[in-house]
């Protein structure tokens, strides 16, 4: 029976068995469980598909006529904007998506709004890719140069980011503000991969920044984040 998710080529390589709740195409790395926590918080139906790198699947047609950029996560939501179905790529623009879709983790007042979407920026252009990079020489491939410097220039931005974020959590509760955001779920993920996958809590200094940690132990003991972790399931 055709449904509203037929028409996209995604739908052909992983069928949708709920088609009327979200479908979030993903893999449990410090950007796919941005989207499984969020969906997990706000508790918004939704149905999971591994979207498998061992495989390649994110270089399939399918896959690509979702997000022409091959990264996880991906989105459809069949009831989008004007009832009509949204396919949305780009971690960062899914969480203000379905901040906006649902009123929360995102506050209505504007000055606070802006403070929030701040630090997801801030995540997004330096968190992210300065971990990921040093994870790469630290952890994987990289790790067989010879030259250190590379490594070291990643390291030495990781703790300057990690200083920053430490400043902001000595005078806050959360990155946002006092309340817990899209900013903490966008954030948060990435710093527990940092000193667990990586193993690079000792590279970093980790233990210099006591406000970072408290709050990473208040992220992972929330209950929709300990789910949201291991969403979707590997195969």
């Amino acid at each position: 029976m055709p449904h509203a998710l037929s028409s996209f080529a995604i739908d052909q390589k992983w069928p949708a068995q709920h088609p009327d709740r979200i479908q979030l195409y993903s893999l449990p790395t410090p950007n796919g469980v941005k989207v499984s926590i969020m969906l997990e918080e706000t508790g918004l139906p939704y149905e999971a598909h591994l979207v498998s790198f061992e495989t390649n699947d994110q270089m399939s047609p399918e896959f690509l006529s979702l997000n022409p950029n091959n990264k996880i996560p991906a989105i459809i939501d069949p009831n989008g904007p004007g009832g009509q179905p949204l396919p949305l790529f780009e971690s960062g623009a899914i969480l203000l998506y379905l901040a906006e879709k649902t009123g929360q983790f995102l506050p209505a007042d504007a000055a606070a709004r802006y403070q929030v979407i701040q630090w997801v920026m801030f995540q997004m252009g330096g968190v992210g890719p300065m971990f990921g990079q040093l994870g790469f020489f630290h952890r994987f491939a990289g790790k067989e140069y010879e030259d250190k410097r590379p490594r070291d220039r990643y390291v030495n931005e990781s703790k300057r980011l990690l200083g920053v974020m430490d400043k902001r959590l000595a005078q806050s509760q959360w990155l946002g503000g006092e309340a817990y955001s899209i900013a903490d779920i966008a954030t948060f993920p990435w710093i527990r991969n940092l000193i667990g996958f990586y193993e690079a809590a000792d590279l970093v200094g980790f233990q210099d920044f006591p406000h970072v940690a408290r709050a990473l132990e208040a992220f992972v003991a929330r209950p929709a984040v300990v789910r949201g972790l291991n969403i979707p399931a590997r195969g």
